[in-house]
């Protein structure tokens, strides 16, 4: 499996996937007020998942950093 390159994801994405997550993160369901939000790759780019936004999903830092570039088959990519 090849890792796909690392690209900026805009700003103009970022705000719709935080919209389409409610700003919680997806894993602990912490909010925007209670934590600091990030975006990440539900399919890690090291595992050959896509930048596409069907594979972006809301983390707060303490669960993304726990997750890291592994693969939590609790979420499922998102299609709309």
């Amino acid at each position: 499996m090849e890792k796909r390159p690392r690209i900026p994801i805009p700003v103009s994405v970022r705000e719709y996937i935080f919209q389409r997550d409610n700003y919680r993160c997806c894993s602990c369901g912490l909010g925007l007020g209670e934590t600091a939000l990030q975006i990440d790759h539900i399919i890690p780019l090291a595992k050959g998942g896509s930048n596409d936004m069907s594979n972006l999903q809301t983390l707060c830092q303490g669960c993304n950093s726990s997750k890291g570039a592994k693969f939590d088959p609790r979420f499922r990519r998102r299609y709309g």
